[in-house]
């Protein structure tokens, strides 16, 4: 089985995209088929056409009136439709850094489910996060931003691109397009937060900001990501990894 893998691209955070790729596919023993997630393509094929407006230096969809942080804010949800809604696919934010092998998921896998996500509770605080963005509060926050999508079960008929452009953003993040029982979990160490999950990560997600922005050197496992960004740029790929990508 060769699993799709679409990770949200942001032009901001580039180094990220490419550490957050390259350790996800250093630590797979099955083929992936990794795909940036870019909005600007997205809008080249016609998929896509939500329009923002900046207000104080804050991008805000035209659609819902509400801040948003990042280029794939709304496009993740195009990935049923970008697999035809057939088979299973992931999905990751691009600021996340993969310590095991996604393998272990498909285990994991339940037809019977439209999704599987990390259910924790993500309560933030007041403040900002990456590159000075304001923390959104919204119900199942960051449960969309690591999901093993199964994108040919019947719920996934709801998420229509018409839906992706039109729908407002607490609609789309919330899963409201889902019932329930249609909504499959996963363990939280595949969206580990700092000061939210417990335990030992198997992917680390820096929701506050990462170590590539400035300020955020110090946050948890910064010395993780950088030894990866400096295995990343001496180029330590496989050739059947390449392939993969």
């Amino acid at each position: 089985m060769t699993l799709r893998v679409f990770i949200g691209y942001d032009s901001r955070e580039a180094i990220a995209f490419d550490v957050c790729r390259f350790s996800l596919l250093q630590r797979s023993t099955i083929p992936l088929h990794v795909e940036a997630l870019r909005q600007a393509d997205l809008r080249e094929r016609g998929l896509y056409g939500r329009r923002l407006v900046e207000r104080d230096g804050v991008m805000v969809d035209e659609q819902d009136g509400r801040p948003f942080s990042t280029e794939f804010a709304f496009t993740r949800f195009l990935v049923p439709a970008l697999c035809q809604h057939d088979g299973w696919a992931l999905f990751c934010d691009c600021d996340f850094l993969f310590l095991a092998d996604v393998a272990d998921l498909l285990p994991l896998i339940d037809d019977s489910k439209a999704v599987l996500v990390c259910q924790q509770a993500h309560v933030p605080g007041d403040g900002t996060k990456m590159d000075g963005c304001v923390q959104q509060s919204y119900r199942r926050k960051n449960w969309s931003s690591f999901m093993l999508l199964n994108c040919g079960h019947p719920g996934m008929r709801r998420l229509t691109v018409a839906a992706v452009n039109k729908a407002p953003g607490a609609w789309l993040h919330g899963f409201e397009w889902l019932r329930d029982d249609e909504i499959g979990g996963l363990p939280p160490a595949w969206n580990w937060i700092d000061g939210v999950t417990g335990g030992t990560p198997r992917a680390v997600h820096y929701t506050a900001g990462g170590p590539w922005f400035a300020d955020h050197e110090s946050v948890a496992f910064a010395r993780e990501w950088q030894e990866e960004r400096a295995r990343a740029g001496a180029g330590q790929i496989t050739a059947q990894q390449e392939e993969a990508a």
